[in-house]
């Protein structure tokens, strides 16, 4: 049984200003609850309906039927209190009880023999009916209303109960046990890092993401795919990829300073060189942008993965931090090095074994009438469309005819060569990639990680794991101590409930 305190709405003697607001909460608190009972005492003196106690047990039991009312100072008003209780103007379900309260120094045993007097004797309180008066009375309803309320309340409380239970017991179970020897210590360490081993496989080698199925940027396969779908399109749309920008004009300039004593119907490869070089040195700094990107991606991924199965045991974590970040710039500079050997090799050398490159070159060639004739036919438009290269303006090119089919021809070599060349440098991308991350995964890490936590230079990380932190320990202690706790008031409950069973009524 909970004595609230009485609503209180001015504040006085240094009362905190919201004194009403602290007290209304804290009477909400008690009474909210369904297996708790109500017990409204109101005085005789005042009008129920205007009682600021039975407002507040209506919002929380409007039909009233965990709500018991009882009426002290019935000496005080005993004209219409009849009335009062027998027409329940409030729904006070649970019913009413009339009292007298214990005045001066009476016993408890004077108070109780006066009350019975009172109600026996006085001309208006002896009509009210014997089974409402009488602190006796309030006992007796109070103890059937308890045990009413309790038996059809037990099994939720027991339900309750155990799942605090349950609960209480799975997270003591996440918790690390106290490891008391170096071999524990690295059977520990071993387990997180064969189980965080396993969580990268899947979700940076496997595609499965089951482990974070709402963390769509965890869902590591796929955003691979997407930045190298970005990466491509950047190489795609950068300005190195358009054919149509100041048509044939460069393949003429560079004709020109490529000149040479020979035959005249040879294209000097030293022209197409320079032209290969100039496109590959345009884009020469997307490869080591994408390789920056997609890195810092893989490093959040890994720490994110190796923290997670690391954190029961704080005292590795930063250990573990540290190995991943210099083992993925490690792999960083490794494939940013890599990369830029193939952008050299791309501006170095020109060759393709894939037989689209001599079918795009024949087709683009296939036109080289249709620019000749718009070239010499000054009557005709300047703008013609072609295939492969898009609409393209030749008014320039009229007042300069030489070399212009050596120039045409050039231009659509390197067209043609372009593709290839953009193609190579995202699949050799896509392949270093993914060589480096199972590599990452499945040899580097764990070197890594071993080394900065067991080798003698190392951060003695396995040393710490022994040194329990002091939040864990008091995370301990409080949850043995609440399942103690829940385990002996489970036994209580069904103690209870078998004597509800055994003798349909709950005992003292």
């Amino acid at each position: 049984m909970v004595d609230l305190p009485g609503i209180t709405r001015v504040p006085v003697h240094g009362q905190p200003e919201d004194i009403y607001e602290q007290i209304s909460e804290m009477i909400m608190e008690y009474i909210r609850p369904e297996e708790s009972i109500i017990l409204n005492v109101l005085s005789a003196t005042v009008d129920f309906s205007t009682c600021e106690s039975i407002r507040m047990s209506q919002m929380v039991d409007k039909t009233g039927r965990r709500t018991l009312a009882v009426v002290t100072k019935a000496d005080k008003a005993p004209e219409g209190l009849i009335e009062k209780v027998t027409a329940d103007d409030v729904n006070i379900g649970l019913g009413y009880v009339c009292v007298r309260n214990r005045i001066g120094e009476e016993t408890y045993h004077e108070a109780r023999l006066e009350e019975a007097k009172l109600f026996k004797t006085h001309p208006l309180l002896c009509r009210i009916d014997k089974s409402i008066v009488g602190v006796p009375v309030l006992a007796q309803k109070l103890t059937q209303i308890q045990a009413t309320i309790m038996a059809k309340c037990l099994p939720e409380i027991v339900k309750k109960i155990n799942d605090k239970l349950n609960a209480h017991v799975a997270e003591l179970k996440k918790i690390p046990k106290n490891l008391s020897s170096v071999t524990e210590a690295m059977t520990a360490f071993m387990q997180i890092l064969g189980s965080a081993k396993e969580s990268l496989r899947k979700i940076l080698l496997r595609g499965e993401f089951d482990e974070y199925p709402e963390e769509k940027n965890m869902h590591c396969t796929a955003r691979l795919v997407e930045m190298l779908n970005q990466y491509s399109e950047e190489l795609q749309n950068c300005a190195e990829n358009d054919p149509r920008t100041n048509f044939l004009l460069e393949e003429l300039e560079v004709l020109e300073e490529a000149k040479g004593i020979g035959l005249p119907n040879f294209l000097p490869r030293t022209a197409f060189h320079t032209l290969l070089q100039r496109k590959v040195m345009g884009l020469s700094s997307k490869p080591p942008d994408f390789v920056d990107r997609v890195w810092k991606y893989i490093e959040g991924v890994v720490i994110r993965v190796l923290m997670r199965h690391s954190e029961n045991y704080p005292q590795l974590q930063s250990s573990t931090r540290r190995a991943a970040s210099s083992l993925i710039n490690k792999m960083k500079e490794k494939v940013m090095d890599r990369m830029m050997e193939i952008v050299e090799m791309e501006k170095l050398s020109d060759y393709t074994c894939n037989p689209e490159y001599m079918l795009e070159w024949n087709n683009l060639m296939s036109q080289q009438n249709k620019v000749m004739d718009a070239i010499d036919d000054v009557s005709e438009p300047s703008n013609i469309v072609l295939q492969g290269i898009g609409e393209v303006d030749v008014e320039n090119l009229r007042h300069c005819k030489q070399q212009i089919q050596e120039a045409f021809d050039l231009k659509m070599r390197i067209t043609a060569y372009w593709k290839i060349v953009l193609r190579r440098l995202v699949d050799s991308m896509a392949l270093h990639l993914l060589f480096s991350v199972q590599n990452l995964v499945n040899n580097e890490m764990e070197k890594e990680i071993v080394g900065e936590l067991i080798e003698p230079n190392g951060s003695g990380g396995i040393e710490r794991m022994l040194e329990e932190a002091p939040s864990v320990v008091a995370k301990r202690n409080k949850l043995n101590s609440s399942i103690e706790l829940l385990r002996e008031s489970k036994a209580e409950v069904a103690k209870i409930m078998d004597r509800i069973a055994t003798d349909g009524e709950y005992g003292d």
